[in-house]
């Protein structure tokens, strides 16, 4: 063997050992854990003590709204429709003209009417002084007298079809859409609808109670005695700013659907309410005492049924049933499982175990805050975990 493979062998052992070395140290420092590593510590949570409250009783239901009065608006004479005069869903007042009728025909009709009624009154005052002189006799003044009275009556007729050729807005209110357009021929019978109108001020909103709903009303039936007072809650969740008063309320049953029918009345002079838009009615029933209003976030629907999460003895999470009522703002009414006291933990719910430790602090508070130290207590701490590190 030459030298200088032996220098080759030399070299390439060296770089093996190196090699395992490294491994064997690199492995041994993975597989050692860190010293002194401190452990979790408890979940902080905010809690509300709640108290018991005193709070409106109501009842919600779906509903929706409806004009006060809906007005159809039809031709009287038939004709070719000459034009709209007003733009789809505008609010009219009443008399408006809305659609222009062709007038030619009528206007002609009128001409006729006219002379004919001119020439009957010419016709009766003639002969009124023929039988003044009794040259004439009575029935021969009667029948001009007659003719005279269908003539001035066709005139009349013929001056009203004239003026119906213009069609005008019955009541004030918001328009819908013209079912004819420009150039339709009208008739006067059954396909004489034009458009509606929509008297959206007052606005009426029907709803329904049923047998779930009733049961919650005093005596378990909806009488005006016991209903209190009506909101409206709008479709993203506030409260419409107006309050409504019932103004129709069944004395009976529907046997189909097992409901009571009721209407409630409220101002909308702004129209910001829109007939046909789904709302929600709340009837204000009287007062209920001794309940809870937790966030609706705090409230858990499982398979054991409705809880929350109560900070318990020792800081531990304890799962509480309770029995809910409606919802109120953001809030559900609680109406049993809870007593005054009761730490509600109100977040980090889905991180909770029943039991686990919990380190509660109150809405607007900073969670884990420290109590502040006394003055002079810091400085021991600081010298006693010096001292190791002088020693180490």
């Amino acid at each position: 063997m030459t030298s200088g493979n032996m220098a080759r062998r030399k070299t390439i052992s060296i770089i093996l050992g190196a090699t395992v070395l490294g491994t064997a140290l690199l492995a041994g420092c993975s597989d050692s854990k860190p010293a002194g590593a401190p452990p979790m510590g408890p979940m902080p949570v905010t809690v509300l003590d709640v108290q018991p409250q005193k709070i409106p009783s109501s009842v919600e239901v779906m509903a929706q709204t409806e004009g006060a009065r809906e007005t159809e608006v039809r031709a009287r004479v038939a004709g070719i429709l000459v034009k709209r005069l007003y733009q789809e869903g505008e609010t009219v007042k009443a008399g408006q003209p809305l659609f222009q009728i062709d007038r030619s025909s009528y206007e002609i009709a009128l001409a006729e009417a006219k002379a004919k009624a001119d020439q009957t009154s010419r016709e009766m005052n003639r002969l009124k002084g023929l039988i003044d002189a009794k040259a004439i006799s009575q029935k021969e003044y009667d029948d001009a007298a007659s003719a005279n009275a269908i003539a001035q009556a066709a005139l009349h007729q013929a001056q009203l079809n004239l003026s119906w050729t213009t069609v005008t807005a019955p009541v004030s209110g918001t328009t819908g859409r013209a079912a004819k357009s420009e150039g339709n021929l009208i008739t006067a019978g059954a396909d004489s609808l034009l458009t509606s109108i929509y008297q959206s001020n007052p606005i009426w909103v029907r709803f329904s109670l049923g047998d779930s709903d009733l049961a919650k009303l005093p005596g378990g039936r909806a009488t005006r005695s016991n209903i209190t007072g009506v909101e409206l809650i709008l479709a993203d969740g506030t409260v419409y700013p107006k309050a409504g008063k019932l103004n129709f309320l069944a004395s009976n049953i529907d046997t189909t659907l097992g409901t009571q029918a009721l209407r409630a009345e409220f101002d909308n002079h702004d129209n910001q309410l829109l007939p046909g838009q789904f709302v929600r009615v709340r009837l204000l029933t009287g007062e209920r005492d001794g309940v809870f209003l937790v966030p609706q976030s705090a409230v858990i629907q499982s398979e054991q049924g409705t809880v929350v999460m109560l900070a318990g003895d020792g800081d531990k999470v304890a799962p509480r049933p309770v029995q809910v009522g409606e919802w109120r703002g953001k809030d559900w009414v609680i109406l049993g499982g809870l007593k005054a006291g009761d730490k509600v933990i109100i977040d980090n719910l889905i991180k909770l175990r029943p039991g686990a430790p919990v380190a509660p602090h109150g809405p607007g508070e900073k969670p884990g805050a420290p109590a502040p130290a006394k003055e002079g207590a810091a400085t021991p701490a600081k010298d006693t975990a010096a001292a190791p590190a002088k020693q180490g």
